[in-house]
């Protein structure tokens, strides 16, 4: 897309469609939520995201830093110490993410029902 159009979501070539893919995948989603506690090495990360393969939380963290929300630091020790980071963006991205995650925790009940409705109506 060239410099005159106005970003659209539903548009099929707008490059926004793919920003809200990483934004919103499940772990780009976790990961966001997970950072804007703070600064992290990748093994907390890992740790605090429960069942991420490293490749898979690998990959995550370069397609959001590469869209400029994650910012990775790489301290030149041994062993290798990485920490990441939400850039300024990536936190106003994360605290939209974060007001999703608490609507659907206090709705979680209501769903959960819901799901329990559809099950036993099948």
């Amino acid at each position: 897309m060239d410099g005159n159009f106005a970003p659209n979501v539903l548009h099929p070539a707008c490059p926004s469609r793919q920003v809200l893919q990483h934004l919103t995948s499940r772990w780009g989603a976790l990961v966001l939520v997970a950072l804007s506690g703070g600064t992290m090495r990748f093994s907390a990360l890992r740790r605090a995201l429960g069942d991420v393969s490293e490749r898979m939380l690998a990959q995550t963290l370069q397609t959001l830093e590469s869209d400029g929300m994650v910012l990775r630091v790489a301290h030149d020790v041994v062993p290798p110490h990485v920490e990441y980071s939400l850039t300024p963006i990536g936190m106003e991205a994360a605290e939209h993410v974060r007001s999703l995650a608490r609507w659907i925790e206090g709705r979680l009940p209501e769903i959960l029902s819901q799901r329990g409705e559809c099950q036993s109506s099948r």
